[in-house]
């Protein structure tokens, strides 16, 4: 029997409707904005220079007009503390965070499953030295018990893990923490002071530029040694990361950081005076423009973002247990964004 017409012409509409229904649940949903704003913590010292010329040239902003962003807004925050910076990027007070690579590396493995923090690139290579103002220490094993060693952050900072490794080098295997009980965590600037006047219980500051140019100006301080002679050679200092979601939820704007970063290291690499008039400036710093420059051209440092020498650090740590997870390769750690760098 034929329907009436108009139970047909409502059959047809529902058809549609359901048709209609399907199609746009079948199609894409509609690209979430990319944030407007990007948040960075980082910590002191030209080790992190790439992000002062960033800050200081709007780097971040002019690479996210050039990937049609619109107006972006970059703000950095300078922490003297490793695990500070870290809990920043974990809390959503930061969206990315700036420190050495052993606290990266911490980082990485403690977020593993769940904030997933990974790297974006390395910053630099540079070599850090553990300064005394005691005359008589010559190497490690004329510290006493008396001594008090400043490091950024205790057993998690770039200086403490060398200082660890160096430990195990000069006491033998299974002494990497003898020196743990006398190191001590202070920001650079506050280390730097506390060794310079002599009057306190610190005698060792394990530091970075430009605070151990300062501190070697004086005569009563003297170099004990240099990472580089502790890790047998270059490797990277810092490194930059970011929790897996908000890389993957702004992708244009992750590759806009990275131009930015780009951007910054040709600069630096061109023209060391305005990259130091940079850091004075953002540092408000009495450090003179050549004095600074002279350190950002120094034969021993680079700014490069292929990360280097990371697994040096890795073997050691995950021998040791300060991480669980033992990653394979370098790339393990950092976003696929640099895979395509001959790092190691």
């Amino acid at each position: 029997m034929t329907k009436p017409l108009p139970i047909l012409r409502r059959t047809l509409l529902g058809t549609a409707l359901l048709l209609a229904a399907g199609f746009a649940g079948l199609a894409p949903a509609t690209a979430k904005a990319e944030a407007t704003e990007v948040r960075f913590a980082r910590n002191l010292g030209l080790g992190y220079l790439p992000l002062y010329v960033m800050q200081d040239k709007g780097l971040v902003e002019k690479q996210a007009r050039a990937a049609g962003l619109g107006e972006v807004k970059a703000s950095y925050t300078p922490l003297g503390n490793p695990t500070t910076i870290t809990e920043a990027t974990l809390s959503g007070n930061a969206d990315f965070g700036a420190a050495g690579v052993p606290a990266f590396i911490i980082a990485w493995d403690k977020t593993r499953g769940n904030a997933n923090l990974r790297g974006l690139a390395a910053l630099n290579a540079q070599p850090a030295y553990l300064n005394t103002n005691r005359p008589e220490v010559k190497t490690l094993k004329d510290f006493t018990e008396k001594d008090r060693i400043v490091v950024p952050s205790v057993r998690a900072s770039y200086q403490a893990i060398v200082l660890q490794i160096a430990a195990e080098q000069t006491f033998g295997p299974g002494q990497h923490a003898k020196l743990d009980p006398q190191t001590v965590s202070l920001a650079h600037p506050d280390g730097t002071a506390a060794l310079l006047s002599g009057k306190t219980e610190i005698t060792a500051h394990f530091t970075s530029p430009p605070f151990q140019d300062q501190q070697l100006r004086d005569p009563k301080i003297h170099k004990v040694l240099s990472s580089y002679d502790v890790l047998g050679g270059p490797a990277s200092f810092s490194a930059l990361w970011t929790p897996t979601a908000f890389h993957d939820a702004n992708p244009k704007l992750t590759k806009a950081v990275l131009a930015a970063l780009e951007e910054s290291v040709a600069l630096i690499k061109a023209d060391p005076q305005d990259a130091a008039r940079a850091y004075i400036r953002i540092e408000n710093s009495k450090l003179g423009v050549e004095e600074v420059a002279a350190m950002i051209a120094h034969p021993e440092i680079s700014y490069d973002l292929t990360p280097r020498g990371i697994g040096t650090f890795t073997d050691f740590m995950a021998r040791i247990g300060s991480i669980r997870n033992r990653p394979t390769d370098w790339r393990d750690l950092f976003f696929a964004d640099i895979h395509d760098r001959t790092g190691s």
